[in-house]
């Protein structure tokens, strides 16, 4: 079985990645062909989805986040009416009825929990990259290669019957040593730049704009050397 690893999902411009993508859907009620970089038996998927057009779905299956990287994506459920422009995200949960509009090829990246549940709560949710944040734990002292940073974050989508959680967290410059990645994480830069390390020694490196998937158990080494800020999607 290969070891999970980080994927660059997309780069701030949309500009192409090295990533080996799989064409496909993540099920029969899914409304987009989509490039695939992760699915695993763990009900998380990642990706992106390059697009044209009107979609309509009465019952969305995911909760879904999704980043903009090109193009204008316009989210309208019965209570909402969002356009995304590049750099944009928000999250729509399972159980929405919503009709999409992706302006001529649209590209965005997106982490979808597939998990069937019966629990629903409907609606659509902007990520706003300057929300207040609150202070949150930093990595432990045994993995910390440098002094402990100061850390924030604040989750603005949660869903309790998969363990989802949504939002933004910023820190300090810090340095910790490679580990098995605890969750599950997209990770979007709001700011910043960050020099992640995977299981072959590759140092891959994330810009503002860019968009990364890590799959849980991924082992994984963070170097930062300025303020970072990020949209996350964990579980």
């Amino acid at each position: 079985m290969q070891e999970p690893t980080a994927v660059l999902l997309a780069h701030a411009d949309g500009s192409p990645v090295l990533t080996k993508f799989t064409p496909g859907s993540l099920g029969a009620n899914d409304p987009f062909d989509r490039h695939i970089a992760y699915l695993g038996p763990d009900d998380i998927a990642a990706g992106v989805v390059q697009a044209s057009g009107q979609f309509n779905v009465d019952d969305y299956p995911y909760s879904e986040t999704i980043v903009v990287h090109a193009g204008r994506v316009i989210l309208q459920s019965q209570d909402h009416r969002l356009q995304l422009n590049p750099g944009d995200s928000a999250v729509i949960a399972r159980g929405t009825s919503l009709q999409i509009e992706a302006q001529p090829d649209s590209l965005w990246a997106f982490c979808a929990d597939t998990q069937l549940v019966e629990e629903r709560h409907p609606g659509l949710t902007v990520l706003p990259p300057l929300t207040l944040l609150s202070p949150s734990a930093a990595p432990g002292p045994e993995i910390l290669l440098s002094p402990a940073p100061q850390c924030r974050s604040h989750n603005l989508f949660v869903e309790e019957a998969t363990n989802l959680r949504i939002g933004v967290w910023d820190s300090t410059p810090y340095t910790r040593g490679a580990r098995p990645h605890l969750l599950h994480e997209l990770m979007h830069l709001i700011e910043g730049s960050v020099t992640l390390q995977l299981a072959d020694g590759i140092d891959l490196t994330v810009n503002t704009g860019d968009t990364v998937f890590v799959p849980r158990g991924a082992p994984c080494a963070w170097q930062s050397s300025a303020y970072v800020r990020k949209f996350y999607v964990v579980k």
